[in-house]
């Protein structure tokens, strides 16, 4: 008797290599934005443990740094920093379109960033001047904007900005220059604090060049004007 023969299926033909390699990128890059997205939720109620730019810092400098919660933040200390760093803070979508298009018609580049963005890139990315790292920078932004309260985003940029070598957040930076903690600070030491942001380590707020003096002053000037024409209230407790 003639055995019986199971018909055999073609051979499935392989996937290319370049095939594969494509779809584990992109199933990749699913997975990094998704972990983003968690991660820019969740810190509406977790503060984050450290950043990319705090945690290289720390191969270099002992860190200091010690969280408080907005409310035990001076009002004047919030305003400083929104007059030294961005004045149209709670009017803008993390964007300051009118800054931008200032600096175009002034011929210059921009270069100045919102708070939002500031945040952006210490929480999530590397310092640094590259078009990849804005690029992630630009798409991040209006997400951090959508997922947490301005409130919020200022918290958690006054805690993680650096105010001098291994110095990060303001009741760290209080306690280390003014011997007191971040609620008891005055205006002038607000605005002394917010003039070192954009080089805490080549700035010193106790210093008294010329420069620092008017700075100061500026800031200071600033912030009054923020509170009088009551441009801060997206940063009250």
């Amino acid at each position: 008797m003639a055995r019986k023969t199971t018909p055999q299926s073609p051979p499935q033909p392989s996937v290319p290599l370049w095939r594969r390699i494509k779809r584990a990128a992109l199933l990749g890059l699913v997975g990094v934005v998704g972990l983003v997205l968690v991660y820019a939720v969740a810190l509406r109620w977790v503060n984050p443990p450290t950043t990319p730019y705090i945690w290289s810092q720390g191969r270099q400098f002992d860190i200091a740094q010690d969280w408080v919660p907005l409310d035990a933040i001076a009002p004047d200390m919030r305003r400083a920093v929104l007059a030294a760093e961005d004045a149209n803070f709670c009017a803008h979508w993390g964007f300051d379109m009118a800054a931008i298009r200032g600096a175009l018609q002034a011929g210059g580049s921009y270069g100045a960033s919102t708070l939002t963005q500031q945040m952006v890139k210490n929480v999530f990315l590397w310092h640094g001047r590259s078009w990849p790292r804005k690029a992630l920078e630009a798409l991040l932004t209006p997400l951090v904007e959508l997922t947490l309260p301005k409130s919020r985003i200022m918290e958690i940029y006054l805690n993680i900005a650096e105010f001098g070598p291994g110095i990060f957040g303001v009741e760290e930076a209080a306690l280390h220059y003014f011997d007191r903690g971040a609620e008891d600070l005055t205006l002038d030491q607000a605005a002394r604090l917010a003039a070192i942001l954009p080089a805490p380590k080549s700035r010193d707020p106790l210093g008294g060049s010329g420069f620092m003096r008017k700075r100061v002053a500026a800031i200071a000037d600033g912030a009054q004007t923020l509170a009088r024409e009551d441009r801060a209230h997206c940063v009250r407790d």
